[in-house]
């Protein structure tokens, strides 16, 4: 009974001394009384070593302090660590979950402490400790991912506040390297005969003579050396749009807007095979240089492989959106590229008969697209530029600009030049390497005609490359030659290494 009553009061003590330290904070309405600074400091204190020390050394998150502006008298403690309570159970909150001891987050070793851990460890796991220990005042949150920082030669972000500074390395601009000279070409001479525009113009292997088709459905073979015409042949129904001459066998391949690709016996000077299949006009025709196959592309947006002997038609190449305007063909990878009105270009995979790469930078008509004879290297013809690529995935490698308007047409030499003429007559000469335009010409067009009737729809190099060809729709075959008295003094290079404007798009 004594015990009991002791018991009681003890307890009755201990609940009047908690009633008077609760009236000393607590006023009648409840609500807290202020203290006098040194109590809530001293106080402060006490709540933050007995509850908030284990989690004391964790740093402040950037918004937190954007938030509270400038540190106020309370925040001198944030940067102190307390021990935590020895022997007690205590309990963690971190970002709202609840740790025991057993698995508090661990402090950051310092940076001696990392290293006499590397030497305990694998050669693999001493350079991931040696790169994540941190170093002076950095600091790298247990939960941070392992991106590599910047380096001096990267770009420098200082942030302060809400504002970034920026310092950029200085990087040397690209200049476009000095052009290889080359003569300028002039005309010498202009042969007629055709009544109609003349479409295209081929040069054939032993380079005596060339074709020519026109608008006129006729097909004309020419000498070259004296530009005197020796046959016409006769069979398309509609504009001949495309001729090229075998280098395999003697036979002559032509295509027109009739929808009709017809092959040619030179021999015989008579059509000995057609080839049908196109639901359009067929704008254009390659062959393939090792095997015995014919290539065409059509209005109908597809292009179509043939084999030369069967007149089978072995792949239907499906996958432009438009007119399919232009198409070569080359031994290497990939064996078939073709230029479409959809604005794209397509490198094709001739055994499968599908699609390998599309090239989509150009953003109109692609007409005309050309293969360097000795580098691995193509250009495709635009109005909004002429583009540089990079067999075998079509790599961008520069820009042509300056030929604003349609192109129509581009041939190359093995010096490096290139020639692109347009549908108002012009014709652009470039250097291939530099992209350099080195001459521009604008022809007169045949008395006679209409200046509107100015225009170059194909053009082509003969077999010696000295002579320069052109179709145009004047209705004649311009010849052009290199000047022979020109050199650097009289036609100096007018290069200066200006900034490259190489944009993708």
């Amino acid at each position: 009974m004594v015990e009991e009553v002791q018991k009681h009061s003890v307890h009755t003590l201990v609940f009047r001394s908690l009633k008077r330290t609760h009236d000393m904070f607590v006023a009648d309405n409840g609500k807290p009384v202020p203290l006098d600074e040194e109590s809530h400091k001293r106080k402060m204190a006490i709540k933050l070593r007995n509850e908030y020390g284990p989690v004391l050394h964790m740093p402040t998150s950037k918004e937190n302090l954007k938030e509270k502006g400038p540190q106020n008298a309370t925040d001198s403690y944030v940067h102190k660590q307390y021990p935590a309570n020895q022997g007690q159970e205590v309990e963690y909150f971190v970002a709202g979950v609840a740790l025991t001891a057993d698995t508090k987050i661990q402090r950051m070793p310092s940076e001696s402490a990392a290293q006499s851990l590397a030497v305990a460890l694998p050669s693999q796991t001493k350079t991931d400790v040696n790169r994540t220990a941190p170093s002076g005042s950095e600091y790298r949150h247990p939960g941070a991912s392992d991106r590599p920082q910047p380096t001096a030669m990267n770009s420098i972000v200082m942030e302060t506040g809400n504002t970034k500074n920026s310092a950029l390395m200085a990087k040397k601009a690209p200049t476009m390297p000095k052009p290889q000279w080359h003569p300028p070409w002039k005309l010498y001479r202009v042969i007629s005969g055709h009544l109609g525009w003349v479409r295209c113009i081929a040069v054939e292997p032993g380079n005596q003579w060339f074709v020519t088709g026109s608008a006129d459905r006729t097909i004309k073979i020419w000498d070259l050396a004296s530009g005197k015409l020796k046959l016409s042949l006769t069979g398309h129904i509609s504009t001949v749009r495309g001729v090229i001459v075998s280098t395999r066998s003697p036979y002559l391949f032509s295509c027109g807007e009739d929808k009709q690709v017809k092959c040619w016996d030179l021999e015989y000077n008579k059509v000995i095979r057609h080839y049908h299949g196109h639901l359009s006009a067929v704008y254009g025709l390659d062959l393939h240089p090792t095997i015995d196959v014919l290539v065409t592309c059509s209005r109908d947006s597809t292009a179509r492989i043939w084999d030369v002997r069967t007149k089978a038609s072995v792949h239907t190449l499906s996958g432009h959106t438009n007119a399919v305007a232009t198409v070569r063909c080359q031994a290497a990878e990939p064996q078939i590229i073709t230029g479409s009105h959809d604005t794209t270009i397509r490198l094709w995979d001739l055994v499968a008969g599908k699609t390998r790469v599309t090239l989509t930078n150009h953003k109109k008509s692609v007409r005309a697209v050309v293969l360097h004879p000795r580098h691995y290297t193509f250009a495709s013809g635009s109005p909004d530029n002429i583009k540089q690529w990079k067999f075998p995935d079509g790599s961008f490698i520069q820009n042509l600009s300056g030929h604003n308007a349609i192109i129509n047409t581009l041939t190359v030499n093995s010096d490096g030049v290139l020639v692109s003429g347009a549908d108002n007559g012009t014709m652009h000469l470039w250097d291939w390497r530099t992209g350099y335009n080195f001459q521009r010409v604008h022809a007169a067009v045949q008395p006679g005609s209409l200046d509107s009737e100015s225009g170059i729809f194909a053009c082509a190099f003969d077999q010696s490359e000295s002579r320069l060809l052109t179709a145009e729709a004047d209705k004649t075959i311009k010849v052009y030659r290199e000047d022979d008295t020109a050199t650097e003094e009289t036609h100096p290079v007018s290069w200066k290494p200006e900034i490259i404007k190489r944009k993708r798009f």
